[in-house]
């Protein structure tokens, strides 16, 4: 099981590096939606030996969200945008990548020092969760399409599912079956959000919408 669980741990971590140095949204899409369905496949590698159905029923809701259902919907508004590639970062690609291993590096340090009240599935399980999670919020600030902040979004709460699939065993069904449902929400929203932004102003690029904004308030103050 600690094979697996570690083989899990290094694919999305090497999959974070990947997002972290692609330019093309939809590489970003299809890794993103591979990261999920590992992810979702988690509850059911820890709890093998004692699996309840409310374990079967939320790791497979999962997998289809994040590997169907939320890839779908970001294509869909990736084609009504009409967008094939992101704009350069705020701190370009390879100083990204770079960021990404300093995450990874300092989530190794955090998690060495933190307390565990059971002995740990995987010694990677906690480093990965914590640098998937803060990758995510690194993808959502260095990124100007609106698009691709989605996917960090997406990134972040893999991270955070990865925590407790790895530590949180037995968790309440209504309550996983919750936070999938207030994911697939955002996601639905912003994706209409996105599309009705590219429709009146041709871009997503949310520098350009900052832009807007202050051209609307300077005008105001005159």
């Amino acid at each position: 099981m600690n094979t697996w669980v570690d083989f899990i741990g290094i694919a999305v971590l090497l999959m974070n590096l990947m997002m972290l140095s692609s330019s093309r949204i939809r590489t970003c899409i299809r890794i993103v939606a591979a990261q999920g369905v590992l992810i979702g496949c988690m509850p059911i590698i820890t709890e093998f030996h004692s699996i309840a159905m409310g374990t079967i029923i939320s790791s497979s809701l999962s997998i289809i969200l994040k590997g169907i259902v939320f890839p779908w919907l970001l294509f869909r508004a990736l084609r009504e945008a009409n967008i094939r590639k992101e704009v350069e970062p705020v701190w370009g690609y390879p100083l990204s990548l770079l960021m990404g291993v300093v995450i990874f590096m300092m989530s190794f340090w955090l998690s060495a020092r933190l307390l565990y009240a059971k002995p740990l599935v995987s010694y990677l399980a906690a480093p990965v969760s914590f640098a998937t999670f803060f990758i995510g919020a690194f993808i959502i600030v260095s990124r100007m399409k609106a698009i691709t902040q989605v996917i960090g979004y997406l990134v972040l709460e893999n991270g955070i599912y990865l925590f407790g699939s790895a530590f949180l065993k037995g968790q309440s069904l209504l309550i996983e079956l919750a936070i999938l449902l207030d994911i697939f929400v955002a996601v639905f929203v912003m994706g209409i959000a996105i599309f009705h932004i590219s429709r009146e102003f041709d871009h997503i690029d949310t520098e350009k919408l900052s832009e807007l904004k202050d051209l609307i308030t300077s005008k105001q103050d005159l």
